[in-house]
């Protein structure tokens, strides 16, 4: 009888220890879109899909949702305030999207113990209840990629590790956007002008991670009690290939500025534009410099602060552009001003404190500068009259 009940504990022991290393009915993976041609897709997505073969689900939980039927939409998006959200939804219709698209989907499938891949579950369902599923997006450090990022290290013990991305090497945020931008030029332009010095840090691998494409470098070579956590990786939808890198459109029209600039500057018979050309030079300048002022103080966008765009797009030339038809004695003043901070914008380029797309505003800054120096000398003219 001792050896009977002995036997049977020792079954009873080993049935119970299958079970507890019987994963075979959850399966967890990383998701990861390639990029697309729109802006709102040319960085890529994540999602996190769990596959439930007692409960026959097969699902996606997605950090990139928000409301776009919200009818303050447009305003709260500008101003930074923004809710962004997870959901859950059929790993059928997440796909048809990228199908239809036709972009690159691949799958990271994690090799976990069953208790973690229980403990992830739980947080991500715990996640998707109303008053934790809503968070302020933030593009470059509160995203879909970050979140699911941080899923790991709050849900595994202190083992797991990502792999490495950036690989030691010296990467700047607004380095890698603009390698993603390289065929939008002016959608690249207008990020260049918008997000300011703070993009110019080096990122740390972590930092790196709130691109879908290097959380899946970090994930593709990450490890857990030393031993690396994914186990296949699949292509689950083969894209199109990349665009190709067409004509830079806007360096073009700002050439174009230049020569008109030029004309008028040059040639006698066009002279009489000068304050009519000037006058929209400032003009533009000075409503671009409100609308960086703006998204400094006045959003929650924490990447446009301490704009030093703000040096050329001054503006105060929003209110110079309609003294330019009579010249003023604080012209001259305001001439040097401006001729000042031209230059400080190009020196505060040149030691890399914020990066500035000059390619393609050097034409502008150099129509701004012969601009400047017309109501200065006019004026200077005045005061010696």
């Amino acid at each position: 009888m001792r050896i009977i009940a002995t036997f049977l504990l020792a079954l009873c022991s080993v049935c119970c220890w299958g079970q507890q290393q019987d994963t075979s009915h959850i399966r967890i993976s990383l998701l990861t879109a390639g990029t697309g041609t729109e802006l709102y897709s040319m960085f890529g997505h994540s999602g996190v899909r769990v596959i439930d073969s007692v409960h026959h689900t097969d699902e996606v939980y997605n950090y990139g949702l928000f409301n776009f039927s919200d009818p303050d939409f447009y305003t709260k998006f500008t101003r930074g305030k923004l809710l962004y959200f997870v959901g859950k939804e059929d790993f059928n219709s997440f796909m048809s999207i990228y199908q239809e698209e036709n972009r690159n989907v691949m799958e990271e499938l994690l090799d976990l113990p069953m208790e973690d891949k229980y403990r992830i579950l739980q947080y991500l369902t715990e996640n998707l209840k109303p008053e934790k599923r809503s968070y302020k997006y933030d593009f470059l450090y509160d995203n879909c990629a970050t979140r699911i990022r941080d899923i790991f290290p709050r849900n595994l013990d202190t083992s797991f590790h990502f792999g490495p991305v950036l690989n030691a090497k010296k990467v700047t945020f607004r380095a890698i956007l603009n390698d993603y931008l390289k065929t939008a030029h002016w959608s690249r332009l207008g990020i260049n002008i918008l997000l300011a010095s703070r993009i110019d840090k080096e990122m740390t691998d972590e930092e790196a991670m709130f691109l879908p494409d290097m959380l899946f470098a970090g994930m593709k070579r990450s490890t857990y009690h030393q031993r690396v956590i994914v186990s296949d990786i699949r292509t689950l939808n083969k894209g199109a290939d990349k665009q190709k890198v067409g004509p830079n459109q806007p360096l073009w029209v700002m050439m174009g500025v230049l020569l008109v600039t030029l004309l008028i500057f040059f040639v006698k018979p066009l002279r009489v534009l000068k304050a009519v050309w000037t006058f929209g030079l400032l003009l533009i300048s000075g409503l671009l410099g409100c609308f960086l002022l703006f998204m400094w103080f006045g959003t929650d966008h924490n990447s446009c602060g301490n704009n030093y765009n703000l040096l050329w797009a001054f503006p105060l030339n929003l209110i110079a552009a309609f003294t330019v038809f009579r010249p003023r004695k604080w012209h001259v003043p305001y001439g040097l001003l401006v001729v000042g901070l031209l230059l400080i914008a190009l020196l505060v380029h040149a030691i890399g404190l914020q990066v500035m797309p000059l390619i393609e505003i050097l034409p502008f800054l150099i129509s701004l500068l012969y601009s400047y120096m017309f109501i200065y000398k006019r004026a200077l003219a005045l005061r010696t009259a």
